[in-house]
């Protein structure tokens, strides 16, 4: 409702008899059209949330939608314990809004990572250019968020390729499988996307990029302490150093998520819910995600570089060998005309 506008009811039923189908039909029978009717509360207390369509933003629809509940299942049979009413203009600009604000913190995500990780600021602001002028051309040409985003998004994933931003590469494709995963769980389970979910994204984000940080830069110490060492087996390491902490940090939060789904309340349930099911995979990302999108790159560090360092040890020994086979006939060309016998 928060994002397509509309009327939200939260409405209790004496009789038992009272479902979401039979609740549907009483509004449409009034020309009431409904978006989705959800169980709210405790089981077998027959209360649901009522998502009435206000396409026209009229002021009345809520008042309309009470009489015909009320005719419906008596009016000693309901009881209204909400009403929310959103316009459709409002709920435009909020959603709009709500796709810049994860859009624009997963720019900043990726400037972040490819300058802490790889030291490349100049490149990093190059790219942030790039995008921004992607956006600005998106813009100007009219598209819908929704298409801007995505294509923000592939120009993403292309240029970090291409620039060679390993380290940010794999922490934006754990940060979309993240996010992509949770809102496919809301979508199977029903769950209306809110304000409140969008709070709840934006938490996962920050929570999963952090878990892929601390493995990142245990990758980068490692590699720094051993540049000839082989790049999985390093990457491997770093994982298990790490995985105790993982497995602590994520943990403990999720008691307390799972203190907040149960014990919180209806109201925090959705939100407990968008973060359990978020922080569980990016746990996940972050170990099997984001650390084996590094292996893509056949030039990263410690892979290439040995074989680089051993050719030219290998063109050093044979130049040595060279240079003592030369010493060496020379030295008998000389003893062969110092001996008389010989000559």
């Amino acid at each position: 409702m928060d994002f397509q506008g509309g009327t939200l009811l939260q409405a209790r039923f004496a009789d038992a008899s009272a479902t979401p189908d039979s609740v549907r039909e009483a509004l449409e029978a009034a020309g009431l059209g409904v978006s989705s009717i959800q169980d709210y509360g405790e089981g077998g207390e027959n209360e649901y949330l009522i998502n009435v369509q206000n396409d026209t933003g009229d002021q009345a629809l809520s008042a309309r939608a009470v009489q015909a509940l009320a005719a419906a299942f008596g009016a000693d049979g309901v009881e209204v314990r909400r009403q929310e009413m959103v316009g459709p203009k409002v709920g435009a600009d909020l959603r709009e809004k709500a796709l810049y604000a994860v859009f624009y913190s997963v720019l900043i995500i990726i400037i972040y990572i490819s300058g802490r990780f790889e030291k490349k600021w100049g490149s990093a602001a190059l790219f942030c250019a790039i995008l921004l002028g992607v956006v600005y051309v998106a813009s100007l040409l009219r598209l819908g968020v929704g298409t801007l985003i995505i294509t923000a998004l592939v120009v993403t994933c292309v240029t970090c390729y291409f620039m060679r931003f390993s380290f940010a590469l794999g922490g934006i494709i754990a940060l979309m499988h993240d996010v992509v995963i949770t809102a496919g769980v809301f979508s199977i389970l029903e769950k209306e996307i809110t304000l409140s979910f969008v709070a709840a994204i934006l938490t996962i984000i920050g929570y999963s990029l952090n878990d892929s940080i601390i493995v990142f830069d245990r990758i980068r110490e490692n590699h720094a302490r051993n540049r000839k060492g082989d790049y999985p087996l390093i990457i491997n390491k770093s994982i298990n150093e790490t995985l105790s902490r993982t497995i602590l940090t994520s943990g403990t939060t999720l008691f307390a998520l799972l203190s907040l789904f149960f014990l919180g309340g209806p109201v925090n349930k959705d939100f407990a819910l968008a973060l359990l099911v978020g922080i569980t995979i990016g746990t996940f990302s972050s170990v099997f995600i984001a650390s084996p999108i590094l292996l893509l790159w056949d030039s990263s560090p410690g892979k290439g570089r040995p074989k680089e360092e051993g050719k030219g040890q290998e063109v050093k020994g044979q130049k040595g060998k060279g240079q003592e086979g030369k010493r060496l006939e020379g030295r008998s060309g000389a003893s062969a005309l110092d001996d008389p016998q010989t000559a």
